[in-house]
């Protein structure tokens, strides 16, 4: 089976690897175009592009997918299916209609719950236990088409939105390679999917990282690893920005009476905060204008007192 693959960072070049690694036929890659980072502002390739230039596929990287040129450049390339993974633009029904077995999509969630950009971020946010990858087939909505297979993974307390994009691109290239298989040997059997499960796992921004300490220490704990490393969860110390990396939720007494945001307590290795609900244990922080470090090492340069508070 010939595959034309559209992806572009990380998440999607482990995939495009696996294709490779199982054997598969990959026509051509299509991918964002190269950007500039840094103080040199020096072109940088994606991902997806480098994975291509280690195998010699042939790469095209649109600036507007939709454009005319773009599509007939498409037409030109002989593929039975084509492979979607994180390529970051909206691909026009016409285009997913070119390749005879359809346009499959690497969606780094179970379907139908969190649809869109962020569903791994959203998947912690919302306490799951567990999250994983769908191959759909895909239509003009955003992750609405046919689920054709998935796999899943547990999610652990532990986990942040780095250690769980780490395990789900590599799960997301097993599961592309194990579909293909049974696409091939006509074994993937459609299923529609229940509108009354879904949900819409919108963009993260900045402003999403800024805590609220009126939110149970649960929720608050579950920000932090959600948005770990970008765009962190944060709040204010001092008339400075704080960066929280790690803490835990747990129920104190003497929390219950104090406003929320209120450091209950300090130690040489963590501070407590009073939060709307139960109290956080603070451990891993970073001060504006300083490295992260843990609160042991926080504490020797900042005389932090009970009864401050943060935000």
């Amino acid at each position: 089976m010939k595959i034309l693959f559209m992806g572009t960072p990380e998440y999607a070049a482990s995939a495009l690897e696996a294709l490779f690694e199982a054997g598969h036929e990959i026509v051509a890659v299509v991918t964002q175009p190269d950007k500039s980072k840094g103080r040199s502002r020096e072109l940088l390739p994606p991902p997806v592009k480098t994975v291509a230039g280690k195998y010699g596929v042939p790469v095209m990287q649109p600036k507007r997918i939709k454009a005319p040129e773009a599509v007939e450049a498409l037409r030109q390339y002989d593929a039975d299916v084509y492979i979607v993974a994180a390529f970051g633009q909206i691909l026009s029904q016409e285009i997913l209609d070119i390749p005879p077995c359809g346009s499959l999509n690497i969606h780094a969630s179970l379907l139908p719950k969190y649809r869109g950009a962020s569903p791994i971020q959203h998947a912690i946010l919302a306490g799951e236990e567990k999250t994983g990858i769908t191959i759909m087939h895909m239509d003009a909505g955003i992750d609405t088409g046919d689920i054709l297979y998935q796999k899943e993974i547990s999610i652990i307390p532990e986990d942040t939105y780095e250690t769980l994009y780490d395990k789900l691109k590599v799960l997301g290239g097993a599961a592309v390679t194990e579909a293909l298989v049974l696409l091939e040997q006509g074994k993937l059997i459609p299923r529609k999917q229940r509108e009354e499960d879904s949900s819409y796992a919108s963009m993260i921004d900045k402003e999403m990282g800024r805590i609220d300490f009126a939110n149970d220490a649960w929720a608050i704990e579950r920000q932090i690893r959600a948005m770990t490393p970008w765009p962190s969860a944060f709040t204010g110390y001092g008339g400075k920005q704080l960066k929280i990396w790690k803490a835990s939720p747990s129920i104190a007494e003497n929390a219950f009476a104090r406003k929320p945001g209120e450091i209950i307590r300090v130690e040489k290795d963590f501070f407590m905060v009073a939060a709307g609900k139960g109290v956080l244990c603070v451990t891993e922080v970073q001060l504006e204008g300083k490295k992260r470090m843990s609160v042991h090492d926080f504490l020797l340069g900042v005389r932090m007192l009970p009864g401050e508070v943060l935000g």
